[in-house]
C-alpha cells in the first residue's frame, strides 16, 4: 500500500518513486524558496467587532479596506485578533501531530473505506493511471452538520481529541461569522449576503488534519499539487515552524510566511461564485521538506449542498454582468471536473 511505503521511504531517505513525481506542470517548476508574499496581509479581525476594545470606525474602516484589496488580488489574508487562545492553537496541532505519530495499525483502524467518501485516514484517491500523487497523509472528519459525524473515524488518541476538534471548530464558526459579514461590508452589501448561505444549520464544515512527511527529493515532489478549494472559505493552521503553502499571485509562485498565532483564511470557488469574480479563489500548492516534517490543520467552510448559490444579485450590473450561474452541490461538480483534468469554475461561467 502507498500510504507505508511513503513514510518507509521518507524515513531511509529514498528516491520517490515514479508516481510521485511532477513532470511538466503548466503551474511553474517547483521551487521551495520563492519570494515572500507581500501581498497577503495580516488583518486584526478584532477590529469588525464593535464590541472589541479595540473598535472605532476609523479602525474598522482601514481594515475592511485591506480585506476587499486582499480578497480582490491574493485571495487570502493572515487572521489575528480571531480570539482562539494559543493554547488552544497548540492543542490542535498537538493532537495532529499525536494522530501522525501513532503505528501505522493504529492509524489504518480509521481508514477511509471504499463507500465512505473522503472521509478518514489515507493519501491520494486513485482516480486515474497518468495521475501525480501528493507525498502526504490526511485525516478528513466532518464536523458539521454535528448529526453527520462518522465518530468511528474520529481518533481516540489522544482521548480529548473529539472535545479537542469541536470546541476549535466552534470557534472557528464564531469567526467566520464576523468575516463574512465584514466580507458582505467591504463589498456595500447587506451583511448577511454571504453568511445565509455560508453559515445555515446545514451548511459543511470539514476538518482536514494534513502530515507531510521529509521528503529526499524536495524538487521533484509536492506535498499537495496546484489546486483551488472547493469551499467557501477555507481557515488553516500553519505548521509552527516549517512553512510549505505557496500562493500564486499574478503568475508568480509567493511564500506564504509562518505569523505566529494567526490563521490563514484563503477563500474557495464558491466565494468567488458569490462575489461576482470580485473576490479570487487563489490557486495554492504545498512544496515538501528535505530534512523536517510539516503539519497543517484545514477547515472547509461549504454552504449546504442542497443550497442554491450563485452572485448576490447586488454584484451584478451593466458594468459587471454576472460571470456565473447558480449551481448546486458545487462540490461534486469539482470533484467531478478534478478527475477529467478540468477546471470546475470555468464548467459553471456563463
Amino acid at each position: 500500500m502507498a500510504m507505508t511505503n511513503v513514510q518507509e521511504m521518507s524515513m531511509n531517505g529514498e528516491q520517490p518513486p515514479a508516481e510521485y513525481i511532477v513532470k511538466e506542470s503548466r503551474f511553474g517548476s517547483i521551487d521551495s524558496s520563492p519570494p515572500l508574499a507581500d501581498e497577503i496581509p495580516i488583518i486584526d479581525i478584532s477590529l469588525f467587532s464593535p464590541s472589541s476594545p479595540q473598535y472605532s470606525e476609523q479602525a474598522e474602516n482601514h481594515e475592511l479596506q485591506k480585506l476587499r484589496s486582499a480578497l480582490s488580488s491574493a485571495g487570502c489574508f493572515q487572521a489575528t485578533g480571531h480570539g482562539i487562545s494559543d493554547s488552544l492553537l497548540d492543542q490542535v496541532r498537538e493532537a495532529a501531530k499525536q494522530f501522525f505519530a501513532l503505528p501505522v495499525e493504529e492509524k489504518e483502524k480509521y481508514s477511509r473505506t471504499i463507500d465512505g467518501g473522503f472521509e478518514g485516514y489515507g493519501n491520494d484517491v486513485i482516480v486515474s493511471d497518468k495521475q501525480v500523487l501528493d507525498w502526504s497523509y490526511r485525516l478528513i472528519l466532518r464536523v458539521f452538520p454535528q448529526d453527520q459525524r462518522k465518530l468511528h473515524l474520529w481518533p481516540q488518541i489522544p482521548n480529548d481529541f473529539g472535545e479537542m476538534l469541536h470546541e476549535y471548530a466552534t470557534k472557528i464558526k464564531l469567526m467566520m461569522g464576523l468575516v463574512f459579514k465584514a466580507m458582505a461590508k467591504s463589498l456595500n452589501l447587506e451583511e448577511k449576503s454571504f453568511a445565509t448561505q455560508l453559515l445555515g444549520d446545514q451548511s459543511l464544515m470539514q476538518a482536514r488534519f494534513n502530515f507531510y512527511p521529509p521528503c529526499s527529493r524536495s524538487d521533484l515532489v509536492l506535498g499537495v499539487k496546484p489546486h483551488t478549494d472547493r469551499s467557501g472559505v477555507t481557515c488553516l493552521l500553519q505548521d509552527k515552524d516549517v512553512e510549505g503553502l505557496q500562493v500564486l499571485i499574478d503568475g508568480k509562485w509567493v511564500r506564504v510566511p509562518i505569523v505566529p498565532h494567526a490563521i490563514v483564511l484563503n477563500l474557495g470557488d464558491q466565494m468567488q461564485i458569490m462575489s461576482n469574480g470580485i473576490y479570487k479563489s487563489p490557486m495554492h500548492r504545498v512544496v515538501t521538506n528535505g530534512e523536517s516534517m510539516r503539519l497543517s490543520v484545514a477547515l472547509f467552510n461549504e454552504p449546504d449542498p442542497e443550497t442554491e448559490i450563485g452572485p448576490v444579485e447586488d454584484l451584478i450590473d451593466e458594468t459587471r454582468p454576472r460571470l456565473y450561474k447558480n449551481v448546486k452541490n458545487y462540490g461534486r461538480i469539482n470533484y467531478e471536473c478534478y478527475q477529467r483534468g478540468e477546471i470546475a469554475l470555468e464548467t459553471v461561467k456563463i
